[in-house]
């Protein structure tokens, strides 16, 4: 039986990844903050400065990169102002200022920048009359280089959300400006990461034709004379098989009392006028047409958009579905909702949502699968941003349980189950041989090792292992020997060429449809930069001699067979948007319409037990040495939390079937979830079917809430975890180390690089579970624990004039918590939190927002409730654009598509297209399709020593977040 490592990693902010890079070799090299280089006169540097201004104050955002070929080990930026600007505060740095002259010292944790990788500081200053930037910048008493800036590029035409005829051409231009002295040499036009065609000269225009039909996204790409290149924000469009009436935009929220409007053009010129008529065609009756009912579109007019008004009554709620028609053309529909008077939020709420699901625009593919973003080239915890999640599956049936709040229409929320049940939970023809399971011996033991060269880790038979006490009882109520959880990373457009089609294990390149693909295997110090992507089926087709099973376990022989990984806290996310849904249906009296679908997620939850259970079913507490810590008998290898993964694999010969399924021995704060717990312990719709799921749950709501006690910092914020096997071998861990239960603190349980609980992002996500549980039920313990958190998180935001805001981003530990006491918990006196750095980052400020709403919603807390609707209002006002709400990042990390990935000397092997595996490999040479993607040449600069690059990114859990938090705010505080 052959085990999986399950290893997953969460995706990280631009100030984060810069803190990492520069930070990876602080232990050893780090000088006291201040200190001189030694190599001062040798610093070749470049400062790239950005304020955000509000008339009387600003902030300013500096970021130093290395353009050296050595790393600059301790730095000091200094620069001058020629106005009053003065300096109020700075973060990522020590801060002064002297008359004109502002000073920046590196903090302890980012004073080494390494070749090629770069460092961001921040400051706040007040000003009156001008805000000159500055002139010039030096690190270490050497002036710095101005950093050439990219050219500004936009796609002017076409207009997002425009439909074409199929046949006609596509009329496709740009602007573009260069920096500096610089002049623009070229724009490239592409669909997706197709070329379509360069133009160059002013005005830059391409003619597109032969386009499918289907959903389009479009950019342009200028590069300019000094070789500096820079893509355009995409532009979604469609292409009908025919003429059509194109409406835009698809929702609209109306309040009662109110109007709102939508525009209707056509897709093609016709030869003579067409009439267009626009009426309700059903639903709520309190919406109407009031203006624009008939419209005439003649050959001159026929592409400019028409208003038709939409009129909401003084009492009605609800949606209603209006209709554009015309002879000879494609209908158009328009979903318009009428809202509650005050309910502006719930506005927002669908404005946003029909963004997020306009399919011209890009999350979705065309099975309806979310993308991790609209952008392509991302790499975080997916690879490819047309890769997906079981976190975007989750975030997609979230997002429609709101819509099925606000709207009253659950279809969508059924359909976005389906979607995620066809497409992300493994079929039965994928796990065929489960009915070969040993409930008695559920996996061979092999050790975690500490960096991937280490690997592949030996399988040993002769480490006992416990029982698995949950599969009987399983089967018993489900009638089946297949897992019903979701595999947590998925190659969406089958980009590697696995092509793992349901019942057909490696189906290829030309495969269609979407691909299971894993990717973490070895080690907690294994970043995204160090992995080899994998088939989850793996029938030797592709890798080496034996697929690419060597790289990961060492064994005797290798048997062709399937595996895959769960990634618990999107299982749990998924029960949680089901409670909501539940909820919310029958406060409409439909609860008959999610039935089916809540009682899904209910049998979702049953298997979601196996991530509580130590990896190999040991005993849970003081477990050391993998032969001498004891087997588990049943349920005392669970400790009752959400751990990082859970999974299950087995042969792909049924003839010659076997089977294994583990758990996993490390906790991590930020993936509990006392909501879904409590949902399914105590909601009658959702208590699972199995002997002793609801007791389970119930047992484990009150573990979560003693596991976020036990990590709560002195200052508020949540610590690590706990693991039931240190280093992952179940070794011995240093003495003294506090346990929860009898498991060992982890500052950073799981994965090292970066470490795991440096994100705030984990804070806001889990928080956010506790305050809507505590907004449910009143719970004391969850209030404790909220009182102490949104105090912190409170005193670490800043809420600018303008509307912009600074929430923490970085964070960094110190101490300890105290050994777990009951009847008696600790103070925690020694567990500290400090905020390294901070951000704008919009997914993470939604999160942070709804945290803020559920916990005012319940307690009263004035601050909470005004720093949620500012933190809304801010990135409403200041961060939309044409495909949602989004903030420009710098990505110093990307340095590290030259990282080399641990292949062992001597093995060799081919990926589905062709690129080599073998010791030589990197992180770029084994997705070589990244060279065909128009945001390369970004990349291709930076890694020849250009400026770090930026990006722009629409990631579809943070463009739903936003959605949720303002339909959050809406129903709880509005």
């Amino acid at each position: 039986m052959h085990p999986s490592s399950g290893w997953r990693r969460r995706r990280t902010t631009r100030r984060l990844w810069t803190a990492v890079v520069a930070a990876l070799a602080l232990p050893l090299t780090t000088l006291a903050t201040g200190t001189t280089a030694a190599h001062a006169a040798a610093v070749q540097c470049s400062v790239d400065y950005k304020t955000n201004d509000w008339g009387s104050g600003f902030t300013a955002d500096l970021t130093i990169t290395n353009r050296g070929t050595d790393a600059i080990n301790g730095w000091t930026l200094t620069y001058d102002y020629t106005g009053n600007q003065t300096l109020t505060n700075g973060w990522n740095g020590t801060w002064s200022q002297s008359g004109k002259t502002v000073t920046s010292k590196n903090a302890s944790w980012n004073g080494t920048i390494a070749a090629g990788a770069a460092v961001t500081a921040g400051a706040q200053f007040t000003y009156s009359g001008t805000n000159t930037a500055p002139a010039s910048f030096a690190v270490n008493g050497t002036t710095c280089a101005g950093a050439h800036q990219p050219p500004i590029t936009v796609l002017t035409s076409p207009a997002a959300g425009a439909v074409y005829t199929q046949g006609d051409a596509v009329p496709l231009a740009a602007t573009a400006a260069a920096a500096d002295s610089a002049t623009i040499s070229k724009v490239e036009f592409y669909d997706d990461t197709t070329l379509l065609g360069t133009d160059t000269s002013s005005p830059y225009t391409l003619s597109a034709s032969g386009l499918t039909v289907g959903s389009h996204s479009l950019l342009a790409k200028a590069y300019d004379s000094l070789g500096a290149s820079a893509e355009s924000t995409p532009v979604g469009i469609t292409i009908a098989s025919g003429p059509a009436v194109v409406a835009s935009p698809t929702q609209l929220g109306v309040q009662q009392g109110k109007t709102g409007i939508f525009g209707v053009k056509l897709s093609t010129q016709p030869s003579a006028n067409v009439a267009v008529s626009i009426a309700r065609t059903d639903g709520n009756t309190g919406l109407s047409v009031t203006g624009g009912s008939s419209l005439t579109f003649t050959p001159s007019n026929w592409n400019t958009a028409q208003t038709v008004t939409v009129t909401a009554d003084d009492s009605g709620t609800g949606a209603a579905t209006f209709t554009a028609s015309a002879s000879g053309h494609a209908k158009a529909t328009v979903t318009v909702t009428e809202l509650a008077a005050s309910k502006a939020y719930d506005a927002r709420f669908l404005d946003l949502y029909g963004k997020i699901t306009n399919p011209a625009n890009g999350y979705f593919s065309p099975e309806g699968i979310p993308y991790h973003s609209v952008e392509t080239l991302i790499v975080e915890a997916p690879d490819q941003g047309h890769e997906t999640t079981s976190e975007a599956y989750s975030y997609l049936i979230w997002l429609q349980a709101m819509y099925g709040k606000v709207t009253g229409d659950w279809s969508k929320f059924n359909a976005a189950w389906t979607t995620m049940e066809t497409y992300m939970i493994p079929t039965h023809a994928d796990q065929p041989t489960n009915s070969f399971y040993n409930a008695s011996k559920p996996a061979t033991y092999a050790p975690e090792l500490d960096t991937p060269n280490e690997y592949p880790a030996k399988l040993d038979t002769s480490v006992p292992v416990g029982s698995d006490p949950i599969a009987s009882e399983l089967k018993s109520a489900y009638g089946t020997d297949d897992v019903y959880g979701m595999h947590w990373l998925q190659d969406v457009d089958n980009t590697y060429g696995y092509g793992n089609e349901p019942g057909k294990c490696e189906a290829g390149p030309t495969a269609t449809g979407p691909s299971y693909i894993n990717t973490f295997q070895r080690g907690a110090q294994e970043s995204v930069w160090e992995t080899v992507p994998q088939p989850t089926c793996d029938a030797f087709k592709y890798g080496g001699t034996n697929g690419y099973l060597d790289l990961f376990t060492g064994d005797s022989s290798y048997a062709k067979q399937w595996k895959y990984t769960d990634a618990p806290d999107a299982d749990a996310r998924a029960v949680q948007a089901a409670y909501w849904a539940d909820i919310w249906a029958k406060a409409q009296g439909k609860s008959g319409d999610v039935s089916t679908t809540v009682g899904k997620a209910a049998k979702m939850g049953d298997y979601l037990r196996y991530a509580m259970y130590d990896k190999y079913f040991k005993k849970i507490g003081n477990c050391v040495g993998p032969s001498t810590c004891a087997a588990g008998t049943g349920k005392d290898a669970s400790s009752y939390l959400l751990s990082w993964y859970y999974a299950w694999g087995g042969a792909n010969d049924t003839s010659a079937g076997w089977a294994w399924r583990i758990g996993s021995s490390h906790v991590h704060g930020g993936y509990q979830n006392p909501l879904a717990a409590y949902a399914l312990s105590s909601t009658a719709d959702l208590k699972p079917k199995s002997a002793t799921g609801a007791t389970d749950w119930g047992t484990s709501l009150t573990r979560q809430l003693e596991f976020y006690r036990w990590l709560q910092s002195n200052e508020g914020a949540i610590a690590g975890g706990a693991t039931n096997s240190w280093a992952g071998r179940y070794a011995t861990p240093p003495t003294g180390t506090p346990t929860f239960y009898g498991m060992y603190y982890d500052q950073q349980p799981v994965y090292h690089d970066p470490p795991s609980n440096q994100w705030f992002g984990f804070q806001a996500w889990s928080m956010e579970r506790v305050a809507e549980y505590y907004q449910q039920t009143g719970n004391a313990s969850a209030k404790a624990i909220l009182d102490k958190w949104v105090a912190w998180a409170l005193s670490k935001t800043t809420i600018n004039p303008d509307g912009t805001y600074q929430i923490p981003s970085t964070l960094q530990w110190s101490g300890a918590p105290d050994t777990w006491n009951a009847s008696s918990p600790g103070a925690n006196s020694g567990l500290h939190v400090t905020v390294a750095d901070y951000t704008n980052d919009v997914g993470v400020a939604a999160a942070y927002a709804k945290t803020l709403s559920y916990y005012a919603a319940k307690s009263g807390n004035a601050q909470a409730k005004t720093t949620a609707k500012a933190l809304l209002d801010g990135m409403w006002s200041n961060y939309q654009d044409s495909l949602g709400i989004a903030v420009p990042e710098t990505r110093a990390d990307y340095n590290r598509f030259d990282d080399t990935v641990y292949v062992p000397s001597g093995w060799s092997g081919k990926m589905p297209n062709g690129d080599t595996v073998n010791s030589s490999s990197t992180f770029a040479s084994l997705r070589s399709f990244y060279k065909n993607d128009p945001a390369w040449s970004k990349i291709a600069s930076y890694l020849a020593g250009g400026a770090a690059p930026s990006f722009t990114y629409h990631r579809f859990w943070a463009q739903a977040d936003i959605a949720l938090a303002m339909g959050s705010y809406a129903e709880l505080l509005e």
